[in-house]
């Protein structure tokens, strides 16, 4: 009997659809992998060490228990997590959505931009992305065929070149796909800077993504959603998500809310991509939604401490700091400490102290730009938070 060979491609055609060919294995994946191999303090990839609020975790046991979600529930999610996105938004920002027509429940914030990006795009449009950008947003436009032109955020203020952005629109653009707060710089987009924004995208008539999943923790000042600004709410898609702002991750649950064509346009992909997801969990959501203003306040007072204690270790350890406004991450340059490579220097960082780390530039089509940048996570507990800036004043 002989053994069974590898099937042969067609033509020695790769396997890999060619718009994927530059997405191999994510940096979060490796990092996380070697966190787990050497033993390190995992302060890469982005989620939480302890869950969020307990009743809320009963709640979607209670969800199970009574049998709310054990099968598949509406295609546009459950009505009593809609009807909660749609007051979470007039409660915090004044904005009014009908929870019937303009509310879609995702797999995640990562579903509602992959379906947005595919349901609006056709190839060959081209969408403007902040730079660093998160890394699915690099993947779900190359899938949709289009193009990405970044717009670079520089330290040390990462703040957009509005006449760069102006610039940068073609008649063959699109789309504007924004994050505020930003992942991975941690800055806040200001009114002054929204509304230049929003002014260029009624003037050249564009859609607008936007990606708000840090919404709750903005440390200094305030949140602004760019769906509130004149001309803004019937070109936007807004997206946000429960775990980032609930601490459960591991849930899923994100939502996008929109004038009805939008989300119309933006259910037609998403129904094939997971249909529908997380039942029981959507009815645990639509009451943490509801939780009291001091929830909110606390957890990010919590977050914001902790964001301190990092920051401050990172300095004393060496590092150029970049203190974040928002989102639970930090930016830091390692040139300082006498390094060029972001990269080599995370993966070399576990076995040298036991810490892990993501490297920026990974988030970057100019990877100069980003090259001596990495990124540290603070959603961690004080105890590790603590031990892991021990380990740092080793270098």
């Amino acid at each position: 009997m002989t053994a069974m060979s590898a099937p042969a491609s067609s033509s020695n055609r790769p396997f890999l659809n060619r718009r994927l060919a530059a997405f191999g294995t994510t940096i979060f994946a490796e990092m996380s992998a070697l966190a787990s191999s050497t033993g390190s303090i995992n302060l890469g990839q982005g989620f939480p060490d302890t869950d969020g609020p307990a009743e809320i975790a009963e709640a979607a046991v209670r969800a199970i228990r009574d049998g709310r979600g054990n099968q598949y529930p509406p295609g546009t999610g459950v009505p009593e997590l809609r009807t909660a996105i749609a007051a979470h938004q007039q409660r915090f920002y004044g904005l009014g959505y009908d929870p019937d027509t303009e509310v879609l429940v995702t797999a995640g914030a990562t579903e509602a931009i992959a379906a947005a990006l595919l349901a609006l795009l056709e190839p060959g449009d081209e969408v403007i992305a902040l730079e660093p950008f998160y890394d699915s947003y690099a993947a779900c436009i190359a899938m949709a065929g289009a193009v990405r032109v970044p717009l670079t955020l520089r330290a040390p203020d990462f703040r957009p070149d509005l006449d760069a952005l102006r610039d940068a629109v073609t008649p063959r653009t699109r789309l504007l796909l924004l994050n505020t707060p930003h992942n991975p710089t941690g800055t806040v987009l200001t009114p002054a800077e929204l509304a230049a924004i929003a002014e260029l995208a009624v003037e050249r008539d564009l859609l607008v993504v936007t990606d708000e999943v840090y919404e709750h923790l903005v440390f200094e000042g305030g949140h602004t959603p760019l769906a509130s600004l004149p001309g803004m709410r019937e070109r936007t898609v807004t997206i946000s998500s429960a775990g980032k702002t609930f601490s459960f991750t591991g849930w899923k649950v994100g939502w996008i809310t929109a004038p009805p064509a939008l989300v119309s346009a933006v259910r037609s992909a998403k129904q094939f991509l997971t249909y529908v997801s997380s039942g029981p969990f959507q009815y645990a959501v639509a009451e943490a939604l509801a939780l009291p203003d001091s929830y909110y306040d606390d957890f990010r007072a919590d977050l914001a401490a902790k964001r301190d204690l990092l920051a401050d270790g990172l300095a004393d350890a060496g590092f150029e700091v970049f203190r974040p406004q928002g989102t639970y991450f930090i930016t830091t340059d390692v040139s300082p400490l006498g390094e060029k490579d972001g990269l080599a220097f995370c993966r070399a960082l576990p076995a040298r102290c036991g810490v892990v780390a993501i490297p920026n530039q990974v988030f970057y089509d100019d990877k100069s730009a980003g090259a001596t940048q990495v990124r540290w996570a603070f959603c961690k507990r004080t105890d590790v938070l603590q031990e892991a800036v021990s380990r740092l004043r080793q270098l």
